[in-house]
């Protein structure tokens, strides 16, 4: 699909007559009453169009992909994002940082400096032999590699990413480690109905002159 420049060129042609000592005399005459809005040339002076092409323009496809979102305190969800770079951004936050921590043809795409912000601790990473790798902070996308670019994740992908970070955790610090402990359900669904409800404007207090 391409975006066209059409310029429309409409004549409009009317004949008056002058009294005048010469040619120059009658077209500046006419010109001047022209001007001064003595003639005003109308539909029905009308005598023929033009079109013609003077631009062409690529347009830049509009492309989502089907993603696993994962915030702190909330289970995963299935979402649809654009795949420029200021959708990714404002999924999460801000700029982005992106890591493949996994053997399969995914990234983690997440806030490059969630951390340093002080964003809410979100899951950890943990190595083939279950170690604590790392522990992103903020919300972070799961998304699927294409050849040269981010995509959509397959549905077997979305399956097992969703069951990976699905239990939503928190982080308590024993010693020198700290130590991933996974939210019970209860607990999480009061989470997200508490983000999912709207803020109650608060009600001014009473006037004590009108008790």
């Amino acid at each position: 699909m391409k975006k066209f420049d059409v310029e429309i060129t409409e004549t409009l042609q009317r004949k008056v007559s002058v009294e005048a000592a010469s040619q120059e005399d009658a077209e500046r005459m006419v010109t001047q009453a022209w001007n001064n809005q003595d003639y005003v040339l109308d539909s029905g002076d009308f005598t023929g169009v033009d079109f013609k092409t003077v631009g062409e323009h690529e347009l830049a496809e509009t492309r989502t992909m089907e993603v696993l979102l994962v915030q702190p305190n909330a289970y995963p969800k299935k979402i649809s994002v654009g795949t420029e770079l200021e959708d990714l951004q404002a999924m999460v936050g801000g700029d982005i940082e992106v890591t493949y921590p996994f053997e399969d043809e995914v990234a983690i795409i997440l806030n490059e400096s969630g951390k340093i912000n002080g964003l809410p601790l979100n899951r950890a990473i943990y190595t083939e032999d279950g170690d604590m790798q790392d522990i992103y902070a903020g919300d972070f996308l799961v998304v699927g590699l294409t050849e040269d670019d981010f995509g959509s994740l397959t549905s077997e992908q979305m399956q097992k990413f969703e069951k990976q970070f699905h239990q939503p955790q928190m982080f308590v610090r024993m010693g020198r480690s700290i130590m991933a402990i996974p939210v019970p359900d209860d607990m999480v669904k009061r989470m997200e109905e508490k983000a999912a409800k709207p803020l109650e404007k608060s009600k001014p207090a009473p006037d004590r002159d009108s008790l």
